[in-house]
Formats: C-alpha cells, structure tokens, sequence
C-alpha cells in the first residue's frame, strides 16, 4: 500500500482517545488530542530505542516507523506498531526484557 492509501483509509482507533473518550482514572497529559497523540510518540520512543528504531507522527494521521539503515513502514495506530516492529528490528520486542528495563530506567 502506498503511503497515501495509509492515510485516507484510516479511522480513529481506540489509543487515540483523548478528552471526554479517556478512561476513568487516566490522568489527562495533554490538553488537546494532538499533544497526547505526541507524547504517546515519545514514550514509544524510549522503548523503541533499544530495538534501534524511531516513531513519528504523520499529521495526526498513522505514524511512520523508520530504522537506523533508512527502512521506514506506516503504522495506522501503536496496537499495530509492535508487529511492525518486530519484522524491521528481527528482534521479539519483549516489555519485560530485563536489558530494555534497564535502558529505559537509566533514561
């Protein structure tokens, strides 16, 4: 599919709730969609790091996943991006991982 299709075919997926659709006890982190959306990218970050790859938002549409060789996939919403993950790192993306924890912490 071609980056374009990506964007035009996707719909709001649950893990972009913001405001009003948030879950009751789930402290707000950002006053508007966009601003969570961002800091949702950044905490995908830190975990992504340690697998040597970066997230970025596409307009508040999907997410671009790229990694340090130059690979780069579309990602429609963060339950899709740890398969795709895992394909370009060849690595499993294990939450509990012992050395990520590490990482992770030591940030």
């Amino acid at each position: 599919m071609c980056g374009l299709c990506g964007v035009l075919g996707s719909e709001a997926h649950w893990t972009d709730a913001a405001g009003p659709d948030r879950p009751s006890g789930v402290p707000p982190v950002g006053s508007t969609r966009r601003q969570e959306r961002l800091h949702r990218v950044r905490l995908a970050n830190k975990v992504l790091k340690h697998y040597g790859l970066m997230l970025a938002d596409w307009d508040g549409a999907c997410f671009v996943l790229r990694s340090r060789t130059g690979r780069s996939a579309i990602v429609q919403h963060l339950a899709a991006l740890w398969p795709v993950a895992e394909r370009m790192s060849r690595r499993r993306c294990d939450p509990l991982d012992p050395a990520l924890i590490a990482a992770v912490e030591h940030e």
